[in-house]
């Protein structure tokens, strides 16, 4: 009978995509090993990628939407919907993702998610009653202010003006939800454990990477805070307290006062939307690999997981990494998430090499370790 073989990979960040990752290990196991039965469930945490993976691994079909990205410039985006079964998926970031934007020709006081309110409202008008969304890469900080405008509600100051930029909202007095609701529930995959505001919020601890500088915090601050202040008063609880609030520079927070959302962990949202428990119960042997295994690892990513999954269920798990950096996370054989470990720095090419050519190196890695097969698990 031939091995059943699961790959279960994360991406390698800056050179493969997951997917990527797991068609190289695919092709490398296979020649070494080609009467194994490979099955490919390439994981998201709620990152980059999580739109394709999720839709591969529960069967979705791609849709596109003419919409906008953060900085309000047309821009042609995908999602994902079961049409049958009334489930959609969308990746945040193909609206407001940093990496679409020229790097620092915007500011993220000129920045907002009203494109991610889009997809929600096309998701909802396309027959989907469940949503989940990833909420990673974000180029934003404005607490899904942009959003919530457009899925209808609306944001006054003192004077009753509707509030149109998020840097107004220090001004912000009134609340007014829309006539009627229009997007499906949501449940959002991210592992940013962050509340909105604070010196673990939103704007201190990701802004500098989108562009604010400490001299805007106390700006960016009092705008958030406002915002999280009147929506308590108006929604009868406060959000901006709930871990994960300032994932995705405040887009957490929005999605749960705003679109009613609840935010899990990523890797659990994955587990759970694929079956994962049982797809290693199926298997023979578990492959998972990830750019860089090391102590943090073993303190929850999202491979760490999978080897742990397997050891409570007897399954022999192979970690591969463009490096590893355990120091003494993985030394004790009582304790060990992992058959087995192997690297592609430095046994088969340099570091500057690995990125370059990421998927020959994780394929021949691959192969090599197809060959020890479980001898050495």
């Amino acid at each position: 009978m031939p091995r059943r073989i699961l790959i279960v990979p994360d991406k390698f960040k800056g050179s493969l995509s997951a997917v990527e990752a797991a068609g190289a290990i695919a092709r490398g196991w296979v020649a070494a090993c080609p009467d194994d039965s490979l099955a490919l469930l390439p994981m998201s945490d709620g990152g980059d990628g999580f739109g394709p993976v999720m839709a591969e691994a529960l069967g979705l079909e791609e849709r596109r939407l003419d919409g906008i990205d953060a900085a309000g410039q047309a821009r042609p985006m995908a999602w994902w919907l079961d049409a049958a079964g009334g489930r959609a998926v969308v990746e945040t970031a193909q609206s407001n993702g940093l990496a679409l934007l020229p790097r620092g020709r915007f500011h993220p006081f000129d920045l907002d998610t009203r494109g991610v309110g889009a997809l929600l409202r096309v998701a909802g008008q396309a027959g989907a009653t469940r949503c989940l969304a990833g909420i990673g890469g974000s180029a934003t900080n404005d607490g899904g202010f942009g959003m919530a405008r457009s899925l209808g509600w609306v944001f006054r100051d003192e004077a009753g003006r509707a509030i149109e930029q998020w840097t107004g909202l220090d001004s912000l007095a009134a609340i007014e939800p829309p006539p009627g609701r229009v997007w499906p529930s949501v449940t959002v995959a991210s592992d940013v454990r962050n509340p909105l505001l604070g010196v673990d919020g939103a704007t201190r601890i990701y802004g500098p990477q989108k562009g604010l500088r400490p001299e805007e915090f106390a700006k960016a601050e009092g705008c958030l805070g406002r915002l999280a202040k009147v929506a308590a008063e108006t929604l009868g609880a406060d959000f901006s307290v709930t871990p994960g609030a300032g994932a995705a520079g405040g887009l957490g927070f929005g999605l749960m006062a705003f679109a009613g959302a609840a935010i899990e962990p990523g890797f659990e949202v994955f587990a759970d939307a694929i079956g994962l428990e049982a797809n290693i119960g199926e298997a023979d042997l578990v492959v998972t690999a990830e750019g860089r295994i090391d102590e943090q690892t073993m303190m929850g990513k999202g491979t760490g997981q999978v080897a742990a999954l397997c050891r409570r269920l007897g399954k022999p798990c192979i970690g591969l990494a463009g490096q590893l950096a355990l120091g003494s996370a993985e030394v004790d054989p009582e304790e060990r998430l992992f058959s087995r470990l192997a690297a592609i720095v430095p046994d088969l090419a340099s570091e500057s090499e690995a990125m370059a050519n990421a998927a020959t190196h994780l394929e021949r890695l691959a192969k090599r370790e197809g060959r020890v097969g479980f001898a050495g698990s």
